[in-house]
């Protein structure tokens, strides 16, 4: 399975052993970082990552900062992500069995390294039961999709270097507005 992963300074070293634990059980992992435990903007890093899951291009992932909370927040977001902190081994099971969650949250500050590796065996293991919880996820989507607020594309939008950076790094394309885009051979010009 394609699994996101990334975390902040809180929860860099408790993501580094997740990665480890995701490896051995042959999942293809896409780190999104942070890669050391400096202070960093947890939304920096979790955000792309729940992007991937959003966008179809991981099947799930594993969030990781002080407390859970923040990434879940900024995860659910998303359309089509339904992110859940699971701090305990029962909750991280259900959340798959009953929400379908696709994205688990974690409090590096919360859980020991002992704890988190069951918690994340276990989400991984579980599958969404269906049925009646189908009907609930159903809801839930049905809710999102009525107080999702419509885009409104400004004039133009600011880009940064740290978006060029970015677009280079995941050869993607950076969309300006609906009438400029910078391809990756574009951006190849500004290395």
């Amino acid at each position: 399975m394609k699994i996101a992963l990334a975390c902040d300074h809180a929860g860099y070293d408790l993501k580094v052993k997740i990665k480890a634990q995701l490896t051995k059980l042959g999942h293809d992992v896409l780190d999104f970082g942070t890669n050391s435990a400096e202070s960093v903007d947890f939304c920096d890093f979790v955000y792309p990552a729940a992007l991937a899951v959003s966008r179809g291009e991981c099947e799930r992932a594993i969030l990781v900062d002080g407390a859970g909370y923040p990434s879940g927040m900024v995860a659910n977001m998303l359309p089509g992500v339904f992110a859940a902190v699971a701090n305990d081994v029962f909750s991280a099971r259900l959340s798959r069995e009953h929400s379908n969650a696709n994205v688990l949250c974690l409090g590096g500050k919360v859980i020991g390294d002992g704890v988190a590796a069951e918690i994340v065996q276990a989400w991984l293991e579980a599958k969404f039961l269906g049925g009646k919880y189908a009907a609930r996820v159903a809801k839930v989507e049905a809710i999102g999709k009525r107080h999702r607020r419509p885009e409104i594309e400004p004039a133009r939008k600011v880009i940064t270097v740290q978006d060029i950076r970015d677009a280079i790094q995941r050869r993607e394309s950076l969309l300006i507005d609906s009438q400029t885009i910078f391809t990756p051979s574009v951006l190849d010009l500004f290395r």
